[in-house]
């Protein structure tokens, strides 16, 4: 049973950092590409930013978080990283974590094949 499990959501003031961690269990974390999406309040799930297992340079941001968020991934401790500064209010959203096998469109929601739970940010300004 593959699992992955984010901590590391929360309030913070618009100016501040978080930093999300997606822990993943039930298979190996190498091989697969990692994203993590976000969902506020009557939109659509979007992409936030992808990193796939053979690279940690070969990152993808969304426009809105390019400069600020920063992705990474540790295959030894089977974790990715989501490190957020600057947050605005508008970053407001449960954040997603998710993983698939199959190359493509990494900034695709529906290619993913596992997800976990969400966690929270709220940006208060």
């Amino acid at each position: 049973q593959v699992q992955l499990v984010e901590s590391g959501g929360g309030l913070v003031q618009a100016g501040g950092s978080l930093r999300l961690s997606c822990a993943v269990s039930g298979r190996t974390f190498s091989g697969y590409t990692m994203a993590w999406f976000r969902q506020a309040p009557g939109k659509e799930r979007e992409f936030v930013t992808s990193i796939p297992w053979w690279s940690g340079r070969a990152t993808n941001y969304a426009d809105s978080v390019k400069g600020r968020f920063t992705i990474s991934r540790d295959n030894a401790k089977n974790t990715m990283y989501l490190q957020m500064n600057n947050l605005k209010p508008e970053d407001t959203a449960v954040y997603y974590c998710a993983s698939k096998v199959v190359a493509g469109n990494a900034r695709l929601a529906d290619e993913y094949d596992y997800w976990g739970q969400g966690t929270q940010v709220t940006v208060s300004s």
